[in-house]
């Protein structure tokens, strides 16, 4: 594979520095450098500076490598997302009807729909089919900026198919070019054979699945949906306990529909991350700042629910680091356009245009333990880079709705452009 060297970059946003999630004003540090240039070389990025200092260093291996003009153009880190479930069967195009004539997400599962859908399209997927569907979606995701993916089960709600989840993963992980980091998540809601006693298949979480999981190594992390309705706190303490036993980092997926005490019981089972937070209280926000849990939020799942948006400011200013994700998933955000999920953090959320790319970038990184790979244009780092067709981090943030990738670059390898 040649080198691949891109110069003259208008800016050039390394998002440089301690591979830890960023917080407060270190949020807002983009690490720019005007005319800055990249060289990757095996994989890797091997320098990083202004063109002129590279010019020096590789000038007389120009003829060797794959050399890019970057004049007038934007160049980051490939953008990460840190939230999705990016592996199911099937389509549920109208719950999105339903939803527009008057029915709730709570109305549209209760009814048999929602995750018990997915679940049952899922389970009847081989999982070549599986392979087969999410690789098109990480497809679309690559020509989205996004180079790594974290992707949850849950859609299996059962041993089987929970496992049918994850050895797909790790197939994609091995075949397709973008990362893919997994999540365990078969505690995404309570199938409906367990309707009533809810007890039997939280036990088979912790007694079956967990151990399973583990023995083939098929997961990183452990969430689980804290909500009404769903499980309980306590229930939720139980499961992610259990989880760390078997070697799982704990996510949750917390106040998403009601304020349920799931921001604190983040903090208080030293969560990576605790997702959605639609409803988090003060209380519960102020704990994830003193525990160091990253805000995973999911704007575009607010729009399509038509939900008022996380508090990502109030985040922000009380020293949360957030994260932010598309939340790919057949009912509540079909979408895999990350640009799309940063236009909305600044016009939903409040935060800045550059807020809003470290968040989908190293704090997303940070939130799936891989900030040591990717989330930066740093030496020694993945050659995960991508060009995009504006002038600065500005209009990319203020151009909204629109996919600005111009090229992009996966361990130094250009899968797009």
């Amino acid at each position: 594979m040649k080198p691949v060297w891109i110069k003259h970059a208008a800016q050039l946003a390394t998002i440089r520095g301690e591979n830890a999630p960023r917080k407060r004003q270190d949020m807002s540090e983009l690490g720019i450098i005007e005319d800055g240039s990249v060289w990757m070389e095996d994989g890797v990025i091997k320098a990083v500076g202004q063109t002129e200092e590279l010019e020096q260093i590789f000038g007389a291996r120009s003829k060797e490598a794959e050399v890019v003009d970057a004049t007038g153009r934007l160049v980051t880190p490939g953008l990460v997302d840190p939230h999705t479930h990016v592996v199911f069967g099937g389509s549920r195009e109208r719950e999105f009807e339903m939803r527009l004539e008057g029915a709730t997400y709570m109305d549209i599962m209760n009814a048999g729909g929602g995750i018990h859908a997915t679940t049952r399209m899922t389970r009847e997927a081989t999982e070549d089919e599986l392979v087969e569907q999410a690789s098109r979606r990480l497809d679309s995701f690559l020509t989205h900026g996004v180079t790594t993916v974290e992707g949850k089960s849950g859609y299996g709600l059962d041993l089987v198919t929970e496992l049918k989840q994850l050895r797909a993963m790790k197939r994609l992980n091995e075949l397709h070019p973008v990362d893919l980091v997994p999540t365990f998540m078969a505690a995404h809601a309570v199938p409906q054979e367990y309707k009533g006693n809810e007890g039997e298949y939280i036990d088979s979480i912790i007694n079956d699945m967990l151990p399973a999981v583990a023995e083939e190594k098929l997961a990183v992390f452990n969430d689980v949906f804290c909500e009404v309705g769903v499980f309980t706190p306590e229930q939720s303490e139980r499961i992610l306990e259990a989880g760390k036993r078997h070697g799982f980092i704990p996510k949750i997926h917390a106040d998403e529909i009601e304020s349920y005490g799931g921001a604190e019981l983040a903090a208080k089972v030293g969560a990576i991350s605790a997702e959605h937070l639609l409803k988090a209280s003060t209380e519960g926000i102020q704990k994830m700042a003193e525990a160091g849990v990253i805000a995973c939020l999911l704007p575009a799942t607010a729009l399509f629910l038509r939900e008022e948006a996380a508090k990502g400011r109030q985040m922000v200013d009380e020293g949360v680091a957030v994260a932010i994700s598309t939340d790919c998933n057949p009912g509540s955000s079909p979408t895999t356009s990350m640009p799309l999920v940063m236009n909305l953090a600044c016009i939903s959320m409040r935060l800045t245009p550059a807020e809003a790319l470290v968040a989908a970038t190293m704090n997303a990184a940070c939130a799936i333990r891989m900030e040591d790979r990717v989330g930066s244009l740093d030496v020694g780092k993945q050659g995960d880079v991508v060009l995009w067709n504006v002038a600065n981090y500005q209009e990319l943030q203020y151009l909204f709705g629109v996919n600005h990738v111009g090229q992009v670059w996966k361990k130094g390898k250009r899968v797009v452009g």
